[in-house]
């Protein structure tokens, strides 16, 4: 049976779905005002995985990752480059549908925007107000009343006792309390805004989930998920205001990725420390940084430096040259009684343990090279692919210009070199032969001559 660690148990617990066979699946996607960074790489590959092992596990999957494209960061940012909040938002919702698709990310069942949802989140605002557990202030905003909801804290551990002001959150002298949070923000000068009951604003951050979870799987759903930094405030506040709106559970599932790090610090925006998707997809490919981002287990830290980059497409390298020696079913259909399958099974039904199973696909490549085995490669090949993983032709993967990294030639120039080396081998010129040879391999390219001709691979 599959089991799940539970940010909300604080363990792993065997998943039971609402509904049998059904997964109703919710992630908190980008705020788009820039592009995509690793971390924002690392969500959406990571859930990208979980969806597709509850699928090839049989289940039907409602998949929904929302866009958030109002907040203050959108507003500042158009105003900076002194264009439309529209045009931003458009830009960076191309580009991050761009960087997912190169990682192999397949869409998402829904990818809803705050802005088509407004309706929605004023109609909980104003349910919360009726309920009490919001109130309009003097200033026109509306805040969520923290202390009407006995289990504030129950997902982040967070006391709201232990949380002084001023230290966790901001001091705001409209709040009745310290801790409460904002639902919706008053109308203010060259900001966008919408008549509400209360007066015309624009919605704060936390409800915007919590309407679009509402609008797209129901009061009460399997499974909420996103970046461990969204525990608190945001997971929590979305709680405070599904159960109080609808006084029924909000999730049974949370589901938490770890940070990506750079020198023992979070990677984030905020601090500067960011290396885009666009960034690296420029030296590595884009499987490379697939396979490096699911080598770790999602919900521990993932280190990020070159050296480790590295080492992830090396180790890449050694999966697609088993595949390379064979020849290889498209499509091959799986034996899950066989050792390696049910090991790789076992792996992902453990808290989807992509380590373990990536180790299986290691010992079933090693096996493959060693005795040349059809059945093995196919093997590899289907279980990669349940990952997303060697579903490219080995020899197109060897040859991708972005595998070359700091080679000074393109894939065009080595096949010219190529050319003409075999023209100089056949007018006995042997010096200009090894020379090219030897000036390939320099650049970190191998030539392999069989008598199809010569191949080439990256070294």
């Amino acid at each position: 049976m599959l089991k799940i660690y539970n940010s909300l148990a604080k363990c792993k617990q065997n998943f039971v779905p609402l509904t049998a066979n059904k997964v109703k699946l919710y992630v908190c996607g980008m705020t788009v005002y820039d592009y995509c960074h690793l971390g924002h790489a690392r969500v959406m590959v990571v859930f990208d995985m979980i969806v597709r092992w509850f699928r090839d596990s049989g289940y039907e999957v409602i998949y929904v990752r929302n866009i958030t494209d109002i907040d203050d960061k959108i507003i500042i940012r158009a105003q900076e480059n002194q264009e439309t909040i529209e045009t931003l938002t458009g830009r960076f919702i191309r580009a991050m549908n761009e960087d997912s698709s190169a990682l192999g990310v397949l869409p998402p069942s829904f990818e809803p925007r705050a802005t088509q949802y407004i309706e929605s989140m004023i109609s909980m605002i104003q349910i919360l107000i009726e309920k009490d557990f919001a109130y309009a202030a003097a200033n026109g905003d509306v805040f969520y009343a923290v202390d009407k909801f006995p289990n504030y804290g129950k997902l982040s551990g967070k006391v709201a006792a232990n949380l002084n002001a001023g230290e966790r959150v901001a001091v705001n002298p409209h709040k009745r309390n310290p801790l409460d949070f904002v639902l919706w923000k008053a109308v203010k000068a060259n900001e966008p805004s919408w008549t509400a009951p209360w007066g015309k604003g624009r919605p704060g951050w936390h409800i915007e989930c919590s309407a679009m979870c509402e609008n797209y799987l129901g009061e009460h759903f399997d499974i909420h998920g996103g970046g461990q930094d969204l525990q608190f405030p945001h997971h929590e506040n979305e709680i405070a205001q599904s159960e109080a709106a609808h006084d029924t559970p909000f999730v049974n599932y949370w589901m938490h990725n770890g940070f990506v790090r750079v020198d023992n610090e979070k990677m984030s925006k905020s601090l500067g420390n960011f290396f885009t998707v666009r960034e690296i997809l420029a030296n590595y490919q884009p499987e490379v940084v697939r396979f490096f981002i699911l080598r770790a287990h999602y919900r521990s830290p993932l280190n990020y430096s070159d050296s480790h980059l590295e080492d992830a497409k090396h180790a890449l390298d050694r999966l697609y040259t088993a595949l390379k020696g064979n020849i290889v079913t498209n499509k091959p259909k799986l034996d899950w009684n066989n050792i390696h399958a049910q090991r790789f099974m076992g792996a992902m039904n453990d808290d989807f343990n992509t380590p373990e199973a990536i180790a299986v696909l290691f010992d079933l490549a090693n096996e493959t090279n060693k005795k040349s085995l059809k059945q093995g490669a196919d093997l590899l090949k289907g279980l990669g692919g349940i990952l997303g993983l060697l579903q490219q032709d080995p020899q197109q993967y060897f040859q991708d210009d972005a595998s070359l990294g700091d080679s000074a030639y393109t894939s065009e120039q080595i096949e010219d070199l190529i050319e003409e080396r075999v023209t100089a081998r056949k007018e006995g010129d042997y010096a200009r032969a090894d020379q090219i040879r030897k000036d390939l391999f320099n650049a970190g390219v191998v030539l392999e001559d069989n008598p199809q001709g010569t191949g080439w691979r990256r070294g």
